[in-house]
């Protein structure tokens, strides 16, 4: 099975909040395919230096986090434009980042590993979710 994971997965995994056994039972998975869209190495590294990490130690916890996913995908036009369509059909605000997760997610086919209440809003039939619960 295909997971892509959400940033706001990554972050709970990297700092073991809620939901962080769920994403490192994925890694563990033999059979779990793990995708990152790209634009998720900018958006956790940006949190990461919000959080007060140093700039190398930010890159080094993309390098380890790029290496435990079986792919890091790109966004392309197809992509972009389906991000626009996602939006469009989400009922509530959809920021352009989670947009362009999500889009990535409908395009591998995968399942979209979260815990971000924008996420939530998203119609289930755009796409499959694996809920890892609320961020405050």
């Amino acid at each position: 099975m295909r997971y892509l994971l959400d940033t706001s997965a990554l972050l709970a995994h990297h700092r073991q909040e809620s939901g962080w056994e769920a994403v490192q039972a994925l890694f563990e998975a033999d059979e779990a395919e793990i995708i990152m869209a790209c634009i998720s190495l900018t958006e956790f590294g940006r949190r990461l230096r919000d959080l007060g990490a140093p700039e190398t130690v930010v890159q080094e916890t993309l390098a380890n986090y790029q290496l435990l996913c079986t792919e890091v995908a790109p966004v392309d036009a197809a992509t972009a434009l389906a991000a626009f369509a996602i939006g469009c059909r989400t009922p509530r605000r959809l920021p352009l980042v989670d947009a362009l997760i999500a889009a990535v997610a409908q395009a591998k086919g995968a399942v979209l590993v979260h815990r971000d209440a924008h996420m939530r809003a998203i119609p289930a039939e755009l796409l499959q979710f694996n809920d890892l619960g609320t961020v405050s």
